[in-house]
C-alpha cells in the first residue's frame, strides 16, 4: 500500500470516529500502538482538521450578550459558613 492511500485510510478512519466521539488523543494513540508511525498519524491528523475547517460553518450573526443588573436587595444572602465553602 502507497503512502497515500495509507493516509488517505487514516484520515477516512479519523473522521468517523471523531464524528462517533472519541478525543483526537485517543485516536492517535490507538493508531500508534495498532503499529503505524508517529509520523503518518501526525500527518492524517493535520489533514483531518484541515478538511473539518473547511467544512465548518462560516457564522453570519454575532451573538447578542445581555448584561442584567440585579438590585442589591433581590441579591441572595448567603449565610457566613456558606461563605468559606
Amino acid at each position: 500500500m502507497g503512502g497515500r492511500a495509507l493516509i488517505d485510510d487514516l484520515v477516512s478512519y479519523i473522521k468517523k470516529n471523531l464524528k462517533k466521539g472519541y478525543t483526537r488523543e485517543s485516536l492517535i494513540w490507538a493508531l500508534i500502538n495498532q503499529g503505524y508511525s508517529k509520523i503518518e498519524v501526525e500527518r492524517a491528523m493535520k489533514r483531518v482538521e484541515l478538511e473539518l475547517a473547511e467544512e465548518a460553518p462560516i457564522l453570519k450573526t454575532k451573538p447578542e450578550i445581555e448584561y442584567k443588573v440585579i438590585p442589591e436587595e433581590e441579591k441572595p444572602k448567603k449565610r457566613f459558613w456558606k461563605r468559606w465553602f
